[in-house]
């Protein structure tokens, strides 16, 4: 993390905002300062941005441009403001969380939530305000959020549960509910992973008719089906589900079983209406903006089903595998597999083994065989960001997601709050800094077995890898130690390249050889939109935007409209389901009562 930054800081530090702390802060009164001249402002533009730093950033969800949008400096936040702003009718203002917070040394803030309300929803919303030279404070971060329609609330109170069903007519119910013989979904969700459970839950409780289509013969066989060893890389506090929390005895890191066990038991405590063994032949969308969705189950029978939102849930890739393009395939006569396929190590006892690829699952692939005894080589293709979890969660989720941290609820909308570019811009570097910092003589032990540390998109490690390109790091569950101790090898490409298969191994540019019986190929998954080509056609996939990646704003494409009105995508690690299922479940609802804001 040597030179020049391949970034822009655009971090507010004393020394940039040309001030120094005072001895004695009264963040309350300062916050409740601030907060009335910023609601009493809010018809005004020139007084709203007197509020805020010239290079401050607002963030909103949905609640003024029915959009996920990111506005930085002045001339965009001018417009925002002016064309959405004070224009929105905003009103029932109230001041709810007040934190002063200092994360470095050289920079601090005074953190507030509150709420409000729009013609079409309950807001909710985050400010983190700074000193300046003059001695007022100015916000240099703003978030708004519609998690509610005013109308249609989530049904989550009492008044749903005073008419209990007799449990044999219960069961009679449920069972003609799910079948969906003589009805049709609103909604119909391509996969019943993490992501498509998390929207159907939201749904449900929006009383949007939703049906969960998956593949396997039982939810949660994505996870059953992975390798035996996998573990979730994120702690529990950071997993919780939409409505239903992790117990308080559920481990750290979740084995890879008990989450299949878990999302099978989500399904049935919410009552989510799932068609398993079934697969989603193709869709087409008629004149009246509606799809016809062709599902066969298991017994071969076809049913169409006529939906307003088709929803691919299907995860990254939805199992296009990447495989490398490497000459002489044929010529090889040991085995060739994608990390998907890989299960356990049994079946390569008495090998030798070569993983291309030092993500994660090369590295758990790795671990697992080497620590059964098999001979294993990585393949390194570019430099990789690692970390043991255990020790770096807290420079990372850790100020938000732990045991004694706040509650979810609060804990999400502060971490979403935070747009993309502040990350890119100095947040996710501070933190990988600390991370290499405390592990640096781990590291030269590491890079002296030929493996290249690197410190991740723009230097920032972990956080920008996953948004941009869902992959590319390392969580260390013991892997790195057995590199160390040269229990697992090495093969760095850093000036080479494999040239070709030969008979009995890999060859590579610079002439060296590698001697291996199975090459398990971990190099990731193709565009998120083919399951979307499969199913929809190319004309509509070639509409669609990138879903993995951010835009100029620092936005993802997941849970906004696509191509065609009706077409959504979700996918992300719980966290971001958690979050994230709820606005899209939102703009679903409000397109079924013809409510829907305007975008922007």
């Amino acid at each position: 993390m040597n030179g020049t930054p391949s970034w822009t800081n655009r971090l507010p530090t004393l020394q940039a905002l040309q001030v120094t702390l005072p001895d004695d802060i009264d963040a309350n009164g300062i916050a409740k300062a601030w907060f009335n001249s910023f609601t009493e402002s809010l018809n005004d533009t020139e007084k709203t941005l007197a509020l805020l730093l010239d290079d401050a950033m607002w963030r909103d969800l949905l609640s003024f441009t029915w959009d996920m949008r990111t506005f930085y400096g002045r001339e965009a936040l001018h417009k925002f403001i002016t064309d959405r702003v004070i224009i929105t009718k905003t009103e029932n203002f109230s001041l709810d969380y007040v934190k002063f917070e200092q994360p470095f040394p050289d920079m601090a803030w005074i953190v507030g939530t509150f709420r409000f309300t729009t013609p079409l929803g309950n807001c909710n919303g985050v400010f983190r305000i700074v000193p300046t030279p003059s001695g007022q404070w100015k916000a240099f971060n703003i978030f708004t959020n519609l998690p509610e329609l005013r109308n249609f609330p989530h049904q989550i109170n009492s008044l749903r549960r005073r008419n209990p069903v007799p449990g044999l007519e219960w069961f009679k119910r449920r069972n003609e509910e799910i079948a969906y013989a003589d009805r049709e979904p609103k909604v119909l969700i391509v996969g019943a992973g993490q992501s498509g459970l998390s929207l159907a839950a939201r749904l449900k409780f929006l009383d949007v008719p939703t049906l969960l289509i998956e593949k396997d013969s039982r939810v949660g066989d994505s996870w059953r089906n992975r390798y035996t060893s996998l573990c979730l890389h994120f702690p529990v506090w950071n997993d919780h589900m939409p409505y239903i929390s992790f117990p308080p005895t559920w481990p750290i890191y979740t084995p890879s079983y008990k989450m299949a066990e878990w999302l099978e038991s989500y399904v049935k405590s919410l009552e989510l209406d799932v068609w398993t063994s079934s697969t989603v032949l193709d869709a087409s969308q008629d004149d009246d903006k509606k799809w016809n969705v062709r599902v066969q189950k298991s017994d071969g029978s076809i049913r169409t089903f006529r939906v307003n939102h088709l929803v691919f849930a299907t995860g990254i890739g939805d199992g296009c595998p990447n495989m490398p393009d490497i000459a002489n395939e044929t010529e090889y006569t040991g085995k060739i597999m994608h990390s998907t396929a890989y299960r356990e190590s049994e079946p390569f006892q008495g090998k030798k083994v070569t993983v291309i690829g030092t993500g994660n699952s090369g590295h758990d692939i790795a671990y697992d065989l080497a620590r059964n005894g098999i001979a294993v080589t990585m393949i390194q293709r570019s430099s990789t960001f690692v970390m043991n979890m255990d020790d770096h969660w807290k420079y990372l989720g850790g100020m938000f997601y732990r045991e004694d941290g706040p509650p979810t609820e609060l804990a999400d909308m502060l971490y979403h709050s935070i747009p993309y570019l502040l990350q890119e811009g100095g947040f996710a570097q501070r933190s990988t800094k600390k991370i290499v910092d405390d592990q640096k003589e781990r590291f030269e032990k590491l890079r002296k077995t030929g493996y290249r540390v690197g410190s991740g998109i723009k230097e920032g490690g972990f956080a920008l890898q996953m948004k941009e390109r869902g992959g590319g790091h390392c969580f260390d569950h013991g892997s790195i130690q057995l590199i160390i101790d040269g229990k697992i090898g090495v093969k760095n490409l850093n000036e080479s390249s494999i040239k070709r298969y030969y008979s009995t191994g890999l060859e590579f540019n610079d002439g060296s050889k590698l001697e291996s019986d199975v090459v398990i190929c971990a190099t990731g998954i193709g565009d998120t939109r083919q399951i979307i080509r499969k199913i929809c056609g190319d004309s509509v996939a070639d509409d669609c935007p990138p879903i993995l990646g951010v835009d100029d704003e620092g936005e993802t494409n997941s849970c906004r409209p696509l191509s065609r009105d009706g077409l959504w995508y979700i996918m992300g690690s719980l966290q971001v389901n958690r979050f994230y299922s709820n606005p899209l479940a939102i703009q679903i609802k409000a397109a079924e009562e013809n409510i829907s804001g305007v975008r922007y």
